[in-house]
């Protein structure tokens, strides 16, 4: 099931994409300030947002400091990262290793009622789409999302069952986006190519069929099988980390070179399995997987002699 090639991966500017467009949750820091004007100080917290044209519309307590600060200073910057829960966020949080984020530096603008009312009206049409696609989805694929804890169409809809006030503000994003990977690499990425590039088929269940696959002991072990048949790893434990329509990138533990006393340990590395073709659909990318577990299953059984 694997494809060759440079464009089995992702550019830097689709992986910010993907990041954005799959979440539902971000950081917002702007610029502290009150009656006498800024004062330079940063103040942040976490907030709920959806992607429209590029541009993410973000959700603030209608008493949250943002307003006060956005109304004297526009200056602000929003990060977002890959979220995980789950055993995939314990092990990452013992090995002290961050997920993918992406951060954006720009302008808060607050929206007019009537813009914001569209907005709004935006994101549940959203919401209702999302829902009428996981009706429509086989038994498969049902049985993959009904093992995560991930929902980003409920938890953008306690928006507007919560008796809260949200005031709705958009962010531009300007001069910069910078994307930060797992492995602690910092990448600057021309927005310009960021804006142009088309959000992945999957963004909307990226985060749910990822927890889904990583809660299920099954998949977990199919991944395991991967390993070994795709990659030729000897790999004794699997997570799965992102995925995209071009393929997966999983962490293996897998053995490590020889050493100088001629034992090997255990290690966790990151690997990426391409697909042969590019799922376009969240039924496509769960086809494929079942393709590979039955070739995997199929390739071990031979080698077993079973």
């Amino acid at each position: 099931m694997i494809k060759g090639g440079k464009t089995s991966v992702l550019t830097y500017a689709e992986k910010c994409k993907n990041i954005l467009t799959s979440n539902w949750q971000g950081y917002l820091n702007t610029v502290k300030a009150d009656a006498n004007g800024s004062k330079g100080e940063i103040y942040s917290s976490k907030v709920r947002y959806f992607v429209k044209k590029g541009k993410p519309y973000i959700w603030v307590p209608e008493n949250d400091m943002h307003n006060v600060n956005t109304m004297i200073d526009e200056r602000g910057s929003f990060a977002v990262t890959s979220s995980f829960t789950g055993p995939l966020a314990s092990f990452l949080k013992s090995m002290k290793k961050s997920p993918a984020r992406v951060a954006l530096m720009g302008e808060v603008l607050h929206l007019k009622d009537e813009k914001a009312r569209l907005i709004g009206e935006s994101l549940k049409e959203v919401i209702s789409s999302e829902k009428s696609m996981i009706e429509k989805f086989s038994y498969s694929v049902l049985g993959i999302l009904s093992s995560s804890r991930f929902s980003r169409g409920e938890n953008l809809q306690e928006l507007f069952d919560s008796e809260k006030r949200y005031v709705v503000l958009k962010f531009n994003p300007r001069s910069s986006c910078m994307y930060f990977d797992s492995n602690g690499g910092t990448h600057e990425v021309d927005l310009e190519e960021v804006n142009g590039t088309k959000p992945d088929p999957l963004s909307s269940h990226t985060m749910s069929l990822i927890d889904g696959i990583n809660q299920c002991e099954a998949r977990r072990r199919a991944l395991v099988l991967f390993c070994i048949t795709h990659l030729n790893k000897n790999a004794k434990d699997a997570f799965l980390l992102s995925i995209d329509r071009k393929g997966i990138d999983v962490l293996g533990k897998v053995l490590g070179p020889i050493r100088s006393d001629g034992s090997r340990e255990y290690q966790w590395r990151e690997f990426r399995i391409a697909f042969r073709e590019e799922a376009h659909t969240v039924e496509t990318f769960c086809r494929q997987l079942v393709e590979m577990e039955e070739e995997a299953l199929k390739s071990i059984s031979n080698f077993s002699g079973i």
